[in-house]
């Protein structure tokens, strides 16, 4: 497995930074995680940071080199990531929650597939053409089923990690990646000012270590003095020995069991708070595996 990746987060106009993205990989299967702590709720720093660890702590758990079923690890990583940041709350006794949204990919057997939660979104790109992008849990992009008025802020979240309501998620389906192909994880301090044809036009014109500070700097630049924060990983996915492609990390000389990652363990101030509840983790697969179960049952 090979692939060339490059992350880049800058604050913008905000006081704080309360995005975290980062990666992990095993000789066979690679993560990609991306979280926006939400503003107008305490501590979103920390209900991202808390997302990153949670889900990337389940990946090295199972990924045995590889995942066996991704679907199901990607609903468990979520659910798991939420279970983490409402423990973090009770213990602290917050009258509220920290929260944030979240997209994760995972990359494995020549295929990419995601979960995401709220609007910071995944773009596919193959050449110049946009293959797939995630659609927002927002007013904007899901608007009410029953019609009439619009609300006023369109933009409302629907759902998010770290909610007293249990979140809701999209899963997709497997795509078969071939070389050359992107992947975009984003917030939306890079989308909501830098419209998508351009987007995918910057991520499939240049590798991934010039367009992805491109696109920052870009998004910065439209923002202004009042830029949101904004937060991407860009991977390009490269078959071994391909004719022409640039340096990336190969995973084909490494062992079996070995785990990288970039993602950091520890909360922002927060020493004691590093250990991951691996009650709420198990729990979070149970609940899951059940679901599958049932659902298989009622397909037979």
């Amino acid at each position: 497995m090979k692939f060339s990746v490059f992350q880049v987060s800058r604050k913008g106009g905000r006081l704080k930074n309360e995005d975290r993205m980062g990666y992990c990989y095993t000789r066979e299967s690679a993560l990609f995680v991306l979280a926006d702590g939400m503003g107008g709720h305490p501590e979103g720093e920390v209900a991202a940071q808390i997302a990153l660890q949670a889900v990337a702590a389940l990946f090295q758990r199972e990924a045995r080199p590889v995942l066996k079923d991704v679907r199901a690890f990607l609903a468990a990583a979520v659910m798991a990531a939420h279970q983490q940041i409402m423990r973090y709350a009770s213990g602290k006794a917050m009258l509220d929650t920290p929260r944030t949204t979240i997209v994760v990919a995972v990359l494995q057997q020549g295929c990419a597939t995601w979960v995401h939660c709220g609007d910071s979104r995944l773009y596919a790109v193959r050449g110049n053409r946009l293959m797939v992008r995630t659609r927002d849990h927002s007013n904007a992009e899901r608007p009410r089923a029953e019609g009439g008025a619009m609300p006023v802020n369109r933009n409302l979240l629907q759902t998010c990690l770290g909610s007293p309501v249990p979140p809701l998620f999209d899963l997709s389906e497997p795509l078969p990646l071939q070389q050359g192909d992107r992947l975009m994880l984003c917030s939306d301090g890079l989308w909501s000012v830098v419209e998508d044809a351009l987007l995918v036009r910057t991520l499939g014109a240049r590798p991934v270590a010039d367009a992805a500070p491109e696109l920052v700097e870009m998004a910065l630049r439209r923002g202004g003095s009042h830029s949101d924060n904004v937060t991407l990983i860009a991977v390009e996915w490269e078959t071994p020995d391909a004719p022409g492609s640039e340096p990336g990390v190969s995973t084909d000389s490494i062992g079996p069991d070995v785990f990288a990652s970039s993602i950091q363990a520890g909360l922002p101030g927060e020493e004691d708070h590093d250990e991951l509840d691996e009650a709420a983790i198990e729990r979070s697969i149970a609940e899951i595996n059940e679901a599958i179960r049932r659902s298989a049952a009622r397909k037979n």
